[in-house]
């Protein structure tokens, strides 16, 4: 599901960009559109982000092994599902 969930923010990112681009279209959505992009992440942030949450990963089992165990909050995040994924 991670790998899904990056796709599909990649996709919307790349979708939005067309919308802003499309002079076919109101002016009004491309504006909406650019909008929504500036602050929108791009391609490259969210693959920052997968490297950075899969090196917290690393590191966070790798004190689990030498220390035992892990405050609970950081167990389940360690546990859980990555929210993104590489593709």
């Amino acid at each position: 599901m991670p790998h899904e969930r990056t796709r599909s923010l990649v996709q919307t990112g790349e979708f939005l960009q067309e919308l802003a681009k499309n002079a076919e279209l109101p002016e009004l959505m491309r504006r909406q559109a650019k909008a929504l992009l500036r602050h929108y992440p791009s391609a490259q942030d969210i693959g920052l982000k997968i490297q950075v949450e899969s090196r917290c990963r690393e590191e966070l089992a790798l004190l689990a092994d030498k220390h035992g165990l892990l405050h609970p909050v950081l167990a389940i995040w360690l546990g859980s599902e990555p929210m993104l994924g590489e593709e």
